[in-house]
């Protein structure tokens, strides 16, 4: 802040002034480090937080999805039309199942919702499912990008507030 030249003839020099006016720029600046700080601290990270999750989430998905669709290049690959396998029914509780016909399989689509398949129609749905959970991948990392140079950004105004030289 400058003081005009009238008003700082009209103050003598023994009231402070000088050193009133530095401490009351460095109380502002630590002010606006603080609210930066807070802003970090209280949006930026938890965002930053929730879109590394949501995509950890579709990634997730898609192991899921890429496991299914070996699975039934597997099952297709070495013909088979029935099957005997260990079923977890909850808790880590497993039970031994059969399948009597293995053409048929039934996918989770989302939403508690199972459709029946052929192998083909499943990898169909699959490759349209990859390709849709690829792009939101793509999506959450640019958005990740985008808060991690924000963070960037606000830790170079607080720096520059703070007047500490650049590394």
């Amino acid at each position: 802040m400058a003081v005009s030249g009238w008003l700082w003839t009209r103050i003598p020099k023994e009231t402070g002034w000088d050193m009133s006016m530095a401490a009351l720029e460095a109380r502002l600046r630590q002010e606006k480090v603080k609210k930066f700080e807070d802003f970090v601290d209280r949006r930026l990270k938890p965002d930053l937080v929730n879109a590394i999750a949501q995509r950890d989430k579709l990634f997730q998905q898609q192991k899921t999805f890429l496991d299914l669709k070996r699975n039934i290049e597997n099952l297709e690959k070495n013909g088979v039309t029935s099957m005997r396998s260990m079923v977890n029914i909850g808790s880590e509780v497993y039970m031994q199942a059969e399948v009597p016909d293995t053409r048929h399989i039934f996918v989770d689509i989302g939403l508690g919702f199972h459709v029946e398949f052929t192998w083909q129609e499943a990898l169909q749905f699959i490759s349209v499912r990859e390709a849709r959970l690829a792009r939101q991948i793509d999506e959450y990392t640019h958005l990740i990008a985008g808060i991690k140079a924000q963070i960037k950004m606000v830790c170079e105004g607080i720096r520059e507030l703070l007047q500490i030289p650049a590394e």
